[in-house]
């Protein structure tokens, strides 16, 4: 940022000295930058005005549908169109836009261009350098995505960026969210859609509590159009930790639910039941020629097992282990699982390659009951029945109906345990795919107790130095996010992520050493062993020893901003169990032993006990949390819960010499 800044100031700064004993240069110069300032147009120093240190301001973010027939064939076509205006030198950094486009929203045209200001007059500077590359985006559907960089010519304060794209949606169900806000200030964001007639469309409005999105709908040349606008939109503050932008951020989803040709009425969208036939599609020949290697395969693995959930563990486990996940889609390759005989082949695949083949090897196992299944992950808000479109699924699993337990198979993280979903698809409905018909099943969230971190620690003083052995377990989620984080690291580099695992106190922490168990066995806890010492931990003053054995101070620095406005998500529930035992020194006695503190809110059980028995002092700690996601309403009660944590966590045991 300052790259623009400093050479500016010096610039003026030399100038002032160079003219120091030169009135009339001076006064020219000056009036000519004066005169500089007064060619900038009248909307720049408005906005300035308003906006202050705001680096731009878009003056008009549009997006249009036309929705028609031709041909006997239902056409979408999409215009876009983004006006902006630098407002500060840093501003200028901004120099890039982008817009995206696909196999299956195909990009027609596009014009980009800079306008300044030419002597009083508004001049056009023409887009000429443009990169294409591959967008990055969390879904595993449309992974084909391409996007058109933009690089601006010739911005300076005051200049504009202007951009217009048009697409076409090759296929009506895959119609895209319009949002209502950007990082910076927008002046007039609108969504339109022009119709024929004989279409109907539907949409859904989100984040909108105070009906602030203004709607019209108009007549115009035989046409329906319907607009929705918002304007003066501040700029959306992006929080750490927020759940995803659609939880709060202004956003209408359009919908296609039936057009006519000849007479005939053709349904698109409307309702689950719509939704699950335009799925349907895409499975209905899935896996229906029989592959003798994968079958045999199948069988193998199996045998000797006597029900089917051990069968379809084993199976589960099989596929995370053989089939290494890349998700990469291409057109309706980002819907259509592919065959699991080619999955097998080629030991890769995405979210539904997974699901495929974990289905196909389930039937060749003869069990039942395992299907796939359509689900979003937890950035996607909607339920099946607020938005009923494929926006509200960008994943897909396999399922198996235990007797009424549903267990989610979700290959795609390979280290959670059989038994538990994947934790991005907690609390989130599944659509279950059964023949013509379907059923809704919601994923549970998944309890504390299943995501505990346990530890023990056995401590003794030399001097002010602690020594210490310790053992931390991680169960659940806390292990396979664990595991996930250190992936292949090995020698110092793994040495290094382990150390900031277990590390205790303070920075002057030194691991020795440390063995590993279980890494590889799902169904055990993560467990690492290991030694240390910590230098100057504990505090000699006189015959008084001072110790605080809260080596590990969890939660203590997530305390949520006074001014934060959306949900803080935890990602998970995970409870900590822990045993800290110190070995008193010889010579010395319990002078001072800390209080038990316990409390018990909608949103965190804490409890330490203390305890001095036979030379031997102990403390046990059990946190856990009881909601996943903290929405405003829990912002005063988490940070008095903090609070209280950091006052336990001061307490200091003292020891006197006898």
């Amino acid at each position: 940022m300052e790259l623009f800044l400093k050479p500016n100031v010096m610039i003026q700064t030399n100038l002032l000295k160079l003219l120091s004993n030169k009135p009339v240069v001076l006064f020219l110069c000056l009036f000519a930058l004066q005169a500089k300032a007064q060619e900038k147009a009248p909307l720049f120093l408005e906005y300035k005005k308003k906006y202050g240190d705001i680096n731009e301001l878009i003056i008009s973010n549009k997006s249009s549908y036309d929705i028609f027939v031709e041909n006997k064939k239902l056409r979408v076509l999409q215009d876009n169109y983004y006006e902006s205006m630098i407002l500060s030198e840093n501003g200028i950094l901004n120099n890039q836009e982008n817009f995206s486009y696909s196999e299956l929203v195909k990009l027609n045209q596009y014009e980009a261009y800079s306008i300044i200001n030419d002597k009083g007059k508004d001049r056009k500077i023409k887009v000429t350098q443009t990169n294409e590359k591959q967008a990055r985006q969390n879904s595993v559907f449309y992974n084909d995505v391409k996007e058109r960089q933009l690089i601006f010519p010739n911005l300076e304060a005051g200049a504009k960026k202007v951009y217009s794209v048009q697409t076409e949606f090759v296929d009506p169900f895959l119609l895209q969210s319009f949002v209502f806000g950007d990082n910076f200030p927008i002046l007039n964001s609108t969504f339109e859609v022009r119709t024929d007639k004989d279409i109907n469309i539907g949409y859904r409005i989100f984040n909108d509590p105070t009906n602030s999105i203004e709607f019209s709908k108009s007549e115009k040349k035989g046409k329906y159009i319907y607009s929705w606008t918002l304007k003066d939109v501040k700029a959306v503050k992006m929080e750490p930790n927020n759940p995803g932008f659609r939880y709060f951020i202004p956003h209408i989803n359009v919908y296609v639910k039936d057009y006519t040709i000849d007479k005939n009425k053709i349904n698109v969208l409307d309702n689950t039941e719509k939704l699950y036939d335009y799925y349907k599609s895409f499975i209905k020949n899935l896996n229906k020629t029989e592959d003798d290697d994968l079958k045999t395969l199948s069988t193998e693995l199996t045998t000797g097992l006597t029900s089917d959930a051990e069968k379809i563990k084993k199976i589960f486990y099989w596929v995370k282990d053989n089939i290494k996940y890349i998700a990469f889609e291409n057109g309706y390759e980002g819907f259509i699982p592919r065959e699991a005989s080619l999955i097998y082949k080629r030991k890769f695949g995405d979210c539904k390659d997974m699901a495929s083949i974990l289905s196909s090897m389930a039937s060749y196992a003869g069990i039942k009951d395992v299907t796939v299944s359509w689900i979003g992950t937890r950035e996607i808000p909607y339920s099946y029945e607020q938005l009923s479109t494929p926006a509200v699924d960008n994943h897909m699993i396999a399922v198996y109906n235990d007797n009424g337990n549903y267990v989610f198979l979700d290959a795609t993280d390979r280290e959670t345990r059989y038994g538990l979903p994947t934790s991005f698809i907690q609390g989130k409905e599944a659509l279950l795919s059964n023949g013509d018909t379907y059923k809704i099943i919601t994923v549970p969230v998944v309890p504390a107790e299943n995501n505990e971190t346990f530890e023990t620690l056995k401590l003794s003083l030399d001097k002010e130095k602690i020594i210490g052995t310790g053992t931390v377990g991680y169960n659940g989620f806390s292990r396979s996010s664990i595991l996930a984080q250190i992936g292949d690291a090995s020698n110092k580099t793994r040495f290094e992520m382990i150390k900031s695992l277990v590390l205790k106190g303070n920075n002057k922490f030194h691991l020795k050493e440390y063995t590993e168990a279980n890494v590889s066995d799902r169904d055990k806890p993560y467990q690492i062993n290991f030694n240390f010492d910590l230098a100057d931990y504990a505090i000699q003053v006189d015959k008084e020893l001072y110790i605080n054995l809260f080596l590990d101070r969890m939660y203590e620095k997530l305390t949520l901003e006074p001014d934060r406005t959306t949900a803080f998500d935890l990602e998970y529930l995970a409870a900590y169990n822990g045993r800290y035992d110190l070995e008193l020194p010889k010579n010395y006695t319990v002078k001072y032993l800390p209080e038990n503190s316990s409390f018990d809110n909608a949103l965190m059980k804490f409890d330490c006990q203390y305890a001095n028995k036979a030379g031997l002092v102990s403390l046990e700690v059990k946190i856990k949390l009881k909601k996943i996601l903290l929405e405003q309403s829990d912002f005063a009660l988490w940070n008095e819960t903090i609070k209280k944590l950091k006052n336990t966590y001061t307490q200091t045991l003292i020891l006197t010499e006898k």
